[in-house]
């Protein structure tokens, strides 16, 4: 055990993963780390992760018991994360958390509450547990909302969850605007091996929000371009993707999808820069439309100079603006013909990749984002 931490970051995230979350935690905890010297970062693992590592001054203890149900599991990472937090009481100065589970210990140690609000469990719960009692969220609305009052400051990634927090009663004055990012990778990627000649891509995790039965949809409906795969990337397991694949195969378009599961982050970003496009068909559910995050897989496409398509909605106009083309969530026929477009224009797909990678470079990389976090641990630290 190392001497009292001035700062700890809690997540009720598995760290690291290959899911975006993870690469936000990752950027968000140095930025805390770097301004504390170390700290305490508390995460889930499993998987196989060390239940303790240090890395220099930085402690990371992981949650790793086996709790099926979602909310009891949310509970005992609570408590556990309390145990933790204990022996530092005397020298925390603050608390940087993504949820209520680590708001709530995180209160309790009387350290500066930072939350950051990337998504709301009382919105996101029902797609993991569609029969949730309305009590039960009920209950969970009154638990953010108690987190986020007593917040001495709130991090969000876009406008659209900015008004979800503050209708959950964060005070105005004490929210603050900062965007995911993404860092451009280096010229001259080499092409993936298993790369097929002339592909589009999907990044990003498989729930039903996500939208990738819409684009598998929307690719069968590009069948006369014989020579062209779709690369799904997904952040999640193959066993995950069972009823996507049977979707593709009653579509007539198995063959030509190529799957790949929980790669490494860092080889991500050769798939990206070598795709024709990138897909991003969120669909216009409560998820996306209530809590829009700031999607990491369009970052990092347009971070790679990739044209993106994408579902017109709130959040993805404030990332992508008029850098990509957007077209109606959940309407397979659209999303094929913009596709189909911007296939047909290499020209206009080239200069929109461009465009896209220069908005990035020039204000939303990860350091600028951390530049903007900086400004409000000392905004913090001032009062």
């Amino acid at each position: 055990m190392a001497d009292g931490h001035r700062a700890a970051y809690l997540a009720f995230d598995r760290f690291p993963s290959s899911k975006g979350s993870a690469v936000h935690i990752r950027h968000m905890a140095a930025e805390l780390f770097d301004r504390y010297g170390g700290g305490l970062l508390c995460v889930l693992g499993g998987g196989g992760l060390p239940a303790y590592q240090r890395e220099g001054a930085v402690e990371i203890v992981r949650f790793d018991a086996v709790v099926p149900n979602l909310l009891d599991r949310a509970e005992a990472f609570s408590a556990w994360a309390a145990e933790q937090l204990a022996p530092h009481r005397d020298t925390l100065e603050l608390c940087h958390v993504r949820d209520p589970w680590g708001a709530l210990p995180a209160l309790d140690t009387g350290a500066t509450l930072v939350y950051e609000a990337n998504g709301l469990p009382s919105v996101e719960l029902p797609y993991a547990w569609p029969l949730v009692a309305p009590s039960t969220l009920g209950k969970l609305r009154e638990l953010e909302r108690h987190c986020l009052s007593r917040a001495a400051a709130v991090v969000v990634p876009s406008y659209v969850i900015q008004r979800a927090v503050l209708d959950r009663g964060a005070a105005p004055d004490r929210v603050h605007l900062v965007p995911n990012g993404a860092d451009p990778p280096p010229a001259g990627l080499p092409r993936p091996d298993t790369a097929p000649d002339r592909y589009l891509i999907y990044v990003g995790a498989l729930q039903p929000w996500q939208g990738v039965d819409v684009l598998l949809r929307a690719f069968a409906r590009l069948a006369d371009l014989t020579d062209l795969a779709l690369v799904v990337c997904s952040s999640v397991s193959a066993n995950r993707a069972r009823p996507l694949r049977r979707l593709a195969e009653r579509l007539g378009v198995a063959d030509r999808v190529r799957w790949q599961h929980m790669l490494p982050h860092a080889e991500v970003a050769a798939w990206l820069a070598h795709a024709e496009l990138s897909v991003a068909p969120l669909t216009a559910t409560p998820r996306n439309l209530e809590q829009g995050c700031s999607p990491i897989k369009v970052w990092e496409s347009m971070a790679a100079g990739t044209a993106v398509v994408a579902s017109d909605l709130p959040v993805i106009r404030e990332v992508l603006g008029e850098h990509g083309r957007l077209v109606p969530p959940d309407r397979p026929a659209e999303l094929a013909r913009a596709i189909r477009v911007l296939l047909e224009y290499p020209d206009v797909r080239r200069e929109l990749g461009e465009r896209a990678r220069r908005h990035v470079e020039t204000g939303f990389t990860w350091r600028h984002a951390r530049g903007r976090l900086a400004v409000v641990y000392e905004t913090v630290a001032g009062r």
